[in-house]
């Protein structure tokens, strides 16, 4: 026995072969649960339940909580069906694993990839051959469990588009367009050639499934997300331009700024570099001064280095800056005459809750990434584009998209056609569908919109001038809290597009994975207090509202 056993009793811990404890007995922590059972009668506490009550009680709200979640439905966890139908894997992820020329994975480190996440065998993981010196990202992450909100298995989302279809091509298209105006400021997409060119160009595609306008997609919808309030007034949410109140300090909303043209893997050598998992030779190079977000450059940037769940913890400190007219309407201090909340409904518990959420939906997200969709990023879906226009191969990819103008643009532009990225390294080292980042923020958006009030009208709306210098005052409908949370979720998600990272069914699913998460947090919570509250009451994505 070695010490660390020693210490802790003759009857340590136990571990199964997937390293998980299965005998958690202790003779110490026995013992001093004897002691504190010993005084139970010799307390000071004061309060409407006894210890032994509130022991009692404290177990059948985490049992109800398990059982709750155990007598759900189990749900399918259906996929497109690329992985059976490509025997070469076209249509899954596999950046980092060797590949041959055309960019096509190694069979057999495809296959023992497979493998460890099929076995859960960390040993196998160890084992999973790589083709530079980038690792995958924390694979066994989709395993994980939480004591919270749903099991991460228990959550499921709709097939994601098939290589073959029209729904991928029109998305790759729209990333092309994403691309080929990442330096249009927002303001000037009404009058930019290059972004009524592409409102015009993805009207063509007969399964384009972003927002439209009298059935087209027009600039006043583009690259905009699907929920309410995203078609509302500035592209740009107003969470990403008001001052964030941070403790004793202010953070004006100035960001770093890459310079316009900045974009990386247009050569086809370095593709291929970057699919192996190779580092990239290059960097992002910064403007001056810093700038408020005016483009789908800015945009990118920011959420390229931003932490998991930063958007809408700033969010959460601009809403507490409007006061209690902010705050949602069945929270059960607004009308007390003696007492405020803080550790319940109040400061302390929304910047829990907007922040615990976060990794919860990253669960969820993994899940879903790793063992079941596996689905290719575009960068790779442009490198299938590549050979197939110069007759290196005759990938099933559907006629619309070598339609679309965006492919003539980008060869004549970088003599590829290559996705131009906006990172070096093009997109992380895990599967695309769902976005980590719209999982994030549906989970959290939606537990702001559980705590605040989403009719509040936002005061002194702004909008960013071209050069990203200045604010500009807004004096279009009327801006509500729901409405630019929902746009805020929107931005996030559909930011990682522009920058070439990510499908649009990427974000859209993933924001409604990350609101079943936070919805169910909720649920787990909602027996826990003391005061007279009715339930959380917010409005999902798909405009319904309920009463948690």
């Amino acid at each position: 026995m070695n010490e660390v056993d020693k210490d802790m009793g003759q009857n340590s811990n136990q571990k199964g072969k997937n390293g998980r404890i299965i005998n958690c007995k202790n003779e110490i922590h026995e013992k001093e649960a004897a002691n504190i059972n010993s005084n139970l009668g010799k307390h000071s506490g004061i309060g409407p339940l006894t210890p032994l009550q509130r022991r009692e009680e404290a177990f059948q709200i985490r049992q109800n909580a398990a059982q709750f979640q155990r007598d759900l439905p189990l749900p399918g966890h259906p996929c497109n069906g690329d992985e059976n139908l490509y025997a070469n894997k076209i249509g899954n992820f596999s950046k980092t694993l060797p590949h041959n020329k055309l960019g096509e994975v190694d069979i057999d480190a495809y296959n023992i990839f497979i493998q460890a996440l099929t076995t859960g065998n960390p040993d196998i993981f160890e084992a999973i051959p790589l083709g530079g010196i980038m690792k995958l990202a924390n694979p066994q992450g989709s395993y994980a469990y939480d004591l919270m909100g749903p099991d991460s298995h228990h959550l499921t989302m709709l097939v994601p588009p098939t290589f073959s279809s029209v729904w991928r091509a029109s998305e790759m298209a729209e990333d092309y367009w994403g691309a080929l105006t990442r330096d249009v400021a927002f303001i000037n997409y009404d009058t930019n050639p290059l972004t009524i060119e592409a409102a015009a160009d993805l009207s063509k595609f007969s399964d384009f499934r972003g927002p439209k306008q009298d059935g087209v997609v027009t600039t006043k919808t583009l690259f905009r997300g699907n929920l309410p309030g995203d078609l509302v007034g500035p592209y740009i949410s107003q969470f990403f331009y008001k001052d964030i109140p941070f403790g004793n300090k202010t953070v004006i909303q100035r960001y770093n700024s890459p310079v316009c043209g900045n974009n990386f893997m247009v050569s086809y050598d370095k593709w291929l570099d970057i699919q192996n998992g190779e580092l990239p030779n290059s960097s992002i190079t910064f403007d001056s001064p810093l700038r408020y977000i005016r483009n789908g450059r800015d945009l990118g940037q920011w959420v390229h280095v931003d932490f998991t769940y930063q958007s809408t913890l700033t969010a959460c400190l601009v809403l507490l800056s409007f006061g209690s007219r902010a705050l949602d309407p069945q929270n059960p201090y607004l009308n007390s005459r003696t007492q405020d909340g803080f550790v319940t409904f109040g400061t302390a518990q929304f910047l829990d809750f907007v922040t615990k959420a976060a990794r919860l939906a990253l669960e969820a997200a993994w899940f879903q990434k790793f063992l079941v969709q596996r689905v290719l990023r575009p960068e790779a879906f442009g490198g299938c584009v590549q050979n197939n226009l110069t007759g290196a191969t005759t990938y099933p990819i559907n006629k619309e998209l070598f339609k679309s103008n965006a492919l003539t643009k980008i060869f004549s532009k970088y003599g590829t056609y290559l996705l131009p990225m906006a990172y070096p390294e093009g997109s992380p080292n895990h599967p695309a569908y769902p976005a980590g980042h719209a999982c994030i923020a549906g989970a959290c958006v939606t537990i702001l919109k559980a705590f605040f009030n989403e009719s509040f009208i936002i005061p002194d709306p702004v909008v960013a001038s071209a050069d990203g210098i200045s604010l500009l005052p807004y004096s279009g409908e009327a801006l509500t809290v729901g409405g630019e949370l929902n746009k805020l979720a929107s931005n996030i998600s559909i930011g990682r597009n522009l920058a070439g990272v990510h499908w649009r069914s990427d974000s859209n699913s993933g924001l409604k994975l990350g609101e079943s998460v936070a919805i169910q947090i909720l649920q787990d919570y909602k027996n826990t207090y003391n005061e007279n509250f009715n339930g959380f009451t917010l409005t999902k994505f798909d405009g319904t509202t309920i009463i948690i």
